[in-house]
């Protein structure tokens, strides 16, 4: 499909193309321009497409083909994560410090030079958050933020966008945490969007995108009754 397939967004209307004209090369991008405001951006969740841009670009919205997603019940957890969160001293809370993990995603990583996360993204995801939409977990070990990721339910599916982690496999504790609070909750799957060598290792697989909107569809309307603790437990009898 060639890039003048590209779909222009409105900035009047929160609409976008079906996601199966999503270019093959680059992977999955559907449109472009629009705005990053709540109501356009839960939208395009709805319908399985994300925002993913750098700065000084216009915004991008893809639906990548494969997708990877976790079905929750086929969670994996190693013997060597099981025994880290078994010895060490974790806390862990739900939406208690969301922009610092969102701040703390979008530090440059060693591999890379500049983050997508920018400041619009980090605005734009803040208000959904503050909207009851985005949700964050946060990893503690004495009193210091070690750990998280945050993301954005759309009924029954998690959206993640990004995790960090300052000490060793504390990103995969706030996964396995957040999979037992969404199984609390009904929630069903987490949409990875792209496949990691760190999410395969947690049970997370391709799916095509085809596949994907499917399963989106049976869940997304699904309706939740959130429970928000102050904190969370993980359930080692579960894992």
């Amino acid at each position: 499909m060639s890039e003048l397939c590209v779909y222009q967004l409105p900035t009047d209307k929160h609409l976008f193309p079906s996601p199966e004209y999503a270019l093959a090369e680059p992977n999955g991008l559907l449109a472009v321009g629009g705005d990053l405001n709540p109501h356009r951006l839960m939208t395009a969740y709805y319908y399985g497409i994300f925002p993913w841009f750098s700065d000084g670009e216009p915004i991008m919205w893809w639906s990548p083909n494969p997708r990877a997603i976790l079905d929750l019940s086929e969670l994996h957890v190693s013997r060597s994560l099981k025994k880290l969160i078994r010895k060490t001293p974790f806390t862990i809370t739900l939406n208690h410090c969301f922009e610092d993990v969102i701040h703390a995603c979008a530090a440059p990583r060693d591999t890379q030079d500049e983050t997508w996360i920018t400041q619009d993204m980090i605005n734009a995801y803040t208000q959904l958050h503050q909207n009851g939409k985005a949700h964050s977990i946060e990893i503690w070990q004495n009193n210091m933020l070690v750990g998280g990721l945050y993301g954005v339910l759309i009924g029954g599916c998690f959206c993640g966008e990004s995790m960090f982690s300052l000490m060793s496999n504390a990103s995969k504790v706030a996964y396995v945490a957040l999979v037992q609070w969404l199984q609390s909750i009904g929630a069903t799957m987490i949409d990875c969007q792209m496949q990691t060598s760190h999410l395969a290792t947690l049970g997370s697989k391709e799916v095509s995108r085809s596949d994907f909107i499917y399963r989106l569809e049976q869940v997304r309307d699904k309706h939740l009754t959130l429970q928000s603790p102050a904190q969370l437990t993980i359930k080692l009898d579960h894992l």
